[in-house]
């Protein structure tokens, strides 16, 4: 039977194969992504069936043959069902699933990415938070998490804390203020202006919070939607930027909002 595990993780992905099989890619907390193979899906009804489809948060136990993992039994913990009432939440969970699979990469440890994960997609599934405002927390935490945090403490060239005018760089995860980039500027003429994004104060703290808040405060801020529609925009950037690739579920989700 080969040796047997049981992980707490989330449905990521499923793939038939077949007429009654699939894999699922799970996240995990100890082992990041994990590939499964369920034999019989489409015959398995009840608990087991549920706990295995998109968006299932579950405790999976599973045999190891071969170097290929197959799923023996699962129990649900929270399936986030309700994800499915609106196409526009399901849409954007596919695409926190698929950029979260991106940033996990198997055999790696990733709770901070697993919590992040299924706190989205709880206030996403409650719907007592805007899509966008979701949206921008999560690419933002995530690249946090994955190691491509901004330094955002301070003005890069002077240490500035909270300018009332600043300019931000997507592709160097830096700012300045605005006396520092008006001098970079005077003294290199030849560096385009489209490097740096100019922000306001507001964007910035909202930021700063994102990236650096303890996890049990994440959630607990507002911005205006002034604040908000910079704050998407800088946040979808920064995340492509430092990934170096696109989503189709990011694409997608476009397309229908």
């Amino acid at each position: 039977m080969g040796e047997m595990t049981t992980l707490d993780g989330i449905v990521l992905r499923e793939r038939l194969v077949g007429e009654q099989d699939k894999f699922i890619d799970i996240l995990t907390k100890e082992r990041g992504v994990l590939e499964l193979s369920v034999k019989g899906a489409r015959k398995i009804n009840g608990r087991s069936g549920s706990s295995a489809q998109l968006f299932a948060y579950s405790r999976f136990c599973m045999n190891e043959r071969k170097g290929r993992l197959y799923l023996n039994s699962a129990e649900p913990i929270h399936i986030f069902y309700d994800l499915r009432s609106s196409l526009s939440r399901i849409s954007l969970a596919s695409y926190f699933a698929e950029a979260a699979s991106f940033c996990s990469p198997e055999n790696s440890q990733c709770e901070d990415i697993l919590r992040l994960l299924l706190n989205c997609l709880h206030y996403l599934e409650k719907g007592t938070r805007s899509e966008a405002f979701l949206k921008s927390l999560f690419e933002l935490r995530l690249m946090s998490d994955s190691g491509f945090m901004p330094d955002i403490v301070g003005c890069h060239s002077c240490g500035a804390f909270e300018p009332e005018v600043l300019y931000f760089s997507v592709r160097n995860g830096i700012y300045l203020c605005s006396d520092c980039h008006a001098a970079v500027h005077e003294g290199s003429p030849e560096m385009p202006d489209e490097q740096y994004i100019k922000l306001e104060l507001p964007v910035l703290l909202a930021m700063r919070h994102i990236v650096l808040a303890d996890f049990d405060r994440l959630f607990n801020f507002r911005v205006s939607d002034g604040v908000q529609e910079k704050l998407s925009a800088i946040s979808e950037d920064y995340l492509r930027s430092h990934l170096g690739r696109d989503f189709r579920t990011l694409n997608f989700y476009h397309s229908i909002v």
